[in-house]
């Protein structure tokens, strides 16, 4: 691994451990040219995925730009980021196990969508602002419809 401060070849794993509930290794590693110290994290990809956007442009799958898309809609809320990372493992896990190697972008939102409905309402409605393109309240108030609908089936399921 290369080391991100002097670019030197030669970096030694000082610590390794299990992260993400065992779906990846996280390593400490130091530079013996520098002495600069910096964490990789190793995870089993399953094969190459590429994301088409709506224009039809393909770009390389990037599960750190859909954390950090997820970390955006969740910024100043509550949520465990635990619970943050093991949503995004899932959902990559989802698209691997698919059998797809080319997934639209709109498949991902609605993944994405998801699971920050699991996780809080107010992230998901944040995402679900940007993801839908919404342009006036009233997009808001059918979205807080279909929030309350869900919640009013749950409860009739429960009861």
């Amino acid at each position: 691994m290369r080391c991100p401060y002097c670019q030197s070849e030669d970096t030694q794993v000082k610590d390794s451990r299990p992260a993400e509930d065992g779906a990846a290794i996280r390593r400490r590693r130091v530079c013996p040219d520098c002495g600069g110290r910096f964490t990789t994290f190793e995870r089993v990809q399953l094969r190459d995925l590429v994301v088409v956007k709506k224009s039809g442009r393909k770009v390389p799958f990037d599960r750190d730009k859909l954390l950090r898309s997820v970390e955006i809609a969740v910024r100043k809320r509550n949520v465990d980021p635990e619970r943050i990372d093991r949503a995004v493992t899932g959902i990559v896990r989802q698209l691997e196990s698919s059998g797809e190697t080319e997934i639209a972008s709109g498949e991902v939102g609605k993944l994405v969508m998801e699971a920050l409905k699991s996780l809080d309402d107010v992230a998901y409605v944040r995402f679900a602002s940007v993801y839908r393109n919404f342009r006036e309240a009233k997009d808001f108030h059918e979205l807080l419809g279909e929030l309350k609908g869900d919640e009013e089936k749950t409860e009739e399921e429960a009861g």
